[in-house]
């Protein structure tokens, strides 16, 4: 069996690469953060015509119908260049989640058609985010309510703002009133989809850990090249070249196992495990990467003029989103322990 990406899924993520290079660059993101909602009509219609905003959603819908190890690819691109969480919540999460509606449902098919054309951004709300990321820019809210799913016309919710660690990131708290108008399923139909969102959303910023790893790595070595230090370049010397071998290696290990659960999700395995060893995978190197690549920089990679700072925030901020460590390790603990678990490298790709 061949589980390596496509040559077209490969196509696609060194366009969108080229794209985020020059449309996502710090200063530009930098200005753009620094507006009143952070958020630019102008980039999402971007987003949209390079076809990202319509990536999941089905072909019927104006979408290209592609799955999850194609997102699994575009989320490490968004990580890399710290955009916004409207991509990954409005079209990989709340795609699903509309999908998951049936196909009679009056929300279904013209909430897509708009994803897909770039003209709505939808915010999701689960019980394990206490506060929903890009509330105040959602044309839709989907939220959770004793385990049923709500659709809620922002003007029907008050937004209260909360600071995060990265400014880049607009946090919300919600307050709403659940309806028998704005329920879509209550909570027995909902169940699957509502787990499929988190498994979704934790392998979301576990890919976008490892675009933010990534970057750090390279701002590193960048800046190791050009450094000097008693006359020689910083990254001439051992214990420099040893901190960042630690955390390409982490990358490295990380990389395929985020791959292996979007592998999961995209074939109707069972996935929660996989998602969450991904998850605290992609949290370990983020985090050994924000370490050494400061160590690295000095005092100087806190600062605001340098960009590395952007990602340290970041990749700290999404470390407990969908989930903290806690969470993703009782949910591998749980699976590895139970009666007749599949283990062991035999069980690679088996359910």
């Amino acid at each position: 069996m061949d589980f390596t990406f496509s040559d077209d899924q490969r196509t696609l993520r060194d366009a969108m690469r080229d794209f985020l290079a020059v449309e996502a660059r710090p200063e530009l993101q930098r200005q753009r953060w620094q507006t009143t909602d952070g958020r630019p009509a102008e980039l999402w219609r971007q987003f949209a015509e390079q076809g990202l905003t319509g990536l999941s959603v089905p072909e019927e819908a104006g979408g290209l119908g592609l799955g999850d190890t194609d997102w699994v690819l575009m989320a490490q691109e968004l990580g890399y260049c710290a955009v916004d969480d409207s991509v990954v919540d409005s079209c990989w999460i709340a795609v699903a989640l509309l999908r998951g509606l049936p196909q009679e449902h009056p929300l279904r098919q013209p909430w897509l058609e708009k994803i897909a054309t770039g003209q709505a951004r939808i915010a999701v709300g689960h019980r394990i985010n206490p506060l929903v990321a890009d509330a105040h820019v959602a044309h839709l809210l989907l939220l959770e309510h004793n385990g049923a799913l709500h659709a809620l016309d922002p003007q029907s919710v008050k937004l209260t703002a909360n600071d995060s660690v990265d400014p880049a990131r607009r946090l919300f708290r919600v307050d709403w009133t659940p309806t028998a108008a704005n329920c879509l399923l209550d909570a027995p139909a909902a169940a699957p989809l509502w787990q499929a969102a988190l498994d979704r959303g934790a392998l979301a910023t576990a890919a976008q850990m490892l675009g933010l790893s990534k970057r750090m790595l390279d701002l590193a070595i960048a800046y190791t090249a050009e450094r000097k230090q008693f006359g020689k370049v910083l990254g001439s010397f051992q214990a420099v070249k040893h901190l960042l071998a630690d955390v390409a290696v982490k990358l490295e290990f990380a990389r395929p196992v985020a791959h292996r659960a979007a592998y999961a999700l995209s074939n109707g395995r069972p996935a929660s495990i996989h998602v969450s060893h991904a998850k605290l995978a992609a949290t370990e190197a983020s985090a050994l990467a924000a370490k050494n690549c400061m160590q690295v920089h000095g005092a100087m990679g806190y600062t605001w003029e340098l960009d590395l700072q952007m990602y340290m925030k970041r990749a700290w901020a999404l470390a407990g989103a969908w989930g903290d460590r806690s969470f993703h390790k009782a949910r591998v603990a749980d699976a590895m322990l139970k009666p007749g678990a599949p283990l062991g490298p035999g069980s690679t790709f088996t359910d």
